[in-house]
């Protein structure tokens, strides 16, 4: 569906430019650690009890900290110093956050992927019939659109977690299944009922988009001549109207990513993720002990903002190479 001139322009625009690169690479380390979070990680991100000696929470090197204690009934201050044992410290309740990053990664990773898979199935074929007949069939598609979009998306999704509740899908972790990684968690919980929220938010985007191209292209020399010979209406849409609007498609797709990220990190903030193995989570768990452990709610957090740069220099990547009214416009200044 892609064309050669498509890929001549991906290539160049990646050649000469430091920050697709970047994003690549940002964004290749985070799915190989949620990919393999079970070998990467040191403990079982579950298992809670971590403490140091002295009391408290592990810190992170340079996140020393001292805390008091009772000893021979007088209290006084110890320091509680940094172990390599656990590389990014504990979190409150002694679990190691380095392993909770990583599977907090997959989580991620896997509600963003998916929910644009999903979102896009909804809104790209209801864009393009909407577009491509016109008339009524595009004012009533439309209309249902418009209303989707008069919500904002985060009241929207808490609206329909309501409905469908926030239980995960836990299916079998195959690195665990095969005896690779031993003491992690068995299964991965995945946020099913999120990922169908999340594509119900934002399939109202690919749906504009699409119908958009779709109100272009039905008027082409090429569409009428396939109607002229009596083509189907369904493959003229499969084989003129999709091949030729999929460039801003994709430059959404990529977009959305990290919009979906977004949304599920504050939905698993406001404790409706479902797993307690979310960025959205840790972070809300380290809110109360902000000024005095910062790093519980600061790794989390690091991990979100990197996770969406790096699907934006993408996604801006994908924007330039493939959108021809900016290459026109670059040339005419």
């Amino acid at each position: 569906m892609i064309s050669d001139r498509v890929k001549s322009n991906l290539r160049e625009t990646f050649g000469e430019s430091l920050l697709p690169k970047l994003g690549l690479v940002l964004l290749t380390v985070i799915l190989v650690m949620a990919m393999f979070a079970p070998l990467l990680a040191t403990h079982n991100p579950t298992r809670t009890g971590y403490f140091h000696e002295n009391g408290g929470p592990y810190p992170p090197p340079g996140f020393d900290y001292t805390t008091t204690v009772a000893q021979d009934g007088e209290i006084t201050q110890v320091e509680v110093t940094a172990t390599d044992e656990h590389l990014l410290g504990t979190n409150t309740i002694g679990q190691d956050v380095y392993s909770r990053f990583l599977y907090g990664a997959r989580v991620s990773m896997l509600v963003g992927l998916a929910g644009v898979t999903l979102a896009l199935l909804m809104g790209v074929p209801f864009g393009l019939i909407a577009g491509y007949y016109g008339g009524r069939v595009d004012d009533g598609l439309m209309r249902l659109a418009d209303v989707m979009l008069a919500f904002p998306a985060l009241v929207l999704a808490l609206a329909l977690i309501g409905v469908f509740g926030s239980q995960p899908i836990r299916v079998p972790d195959p690195i665990v299944w095969a005896g690779f990684a031993e003491g992690m968690p068995e299964s991965i919980p995945i946020p099913g009922s999120v990922t169908i929220v999340v594509a119900l938010v934002t399939w109202v985007w690919f749906a504009r988009v699409a119908r958009g191209e779709a109100l272009s292209i039905r008027n082409q020399e090429y569409v009428k001549a396939a109607k002229s010979f009596g083509t189907p209406n369904w493959k003229i849409l499969v084989t003129h109207v999709l091949p030729n609007s999929i460039t801003p498609i994709i430059v959404l797709a990529t977009i959305q990513i990290a919009v979906i990220i977004l949304i599920e990190a504050s939905l698993a903030y406001l404790g409706f993720s479902g797993t307690t193995l979310s960025w959205g989570y840790e972070i809300e768990t380290g809110q109360d002990v902000l000024r005095t452990r910062p790093w519980v709610a600061m790794v989390p957090g690091i991990g979100i903002v990197l996770s969406v740069i790096s699907v934006n220099l993408l996604g801006d990547w994908f924007r330039d190479a493939l959108d021809p009214n900016i290459e026109g416009s670059e040339r005419g200044a």
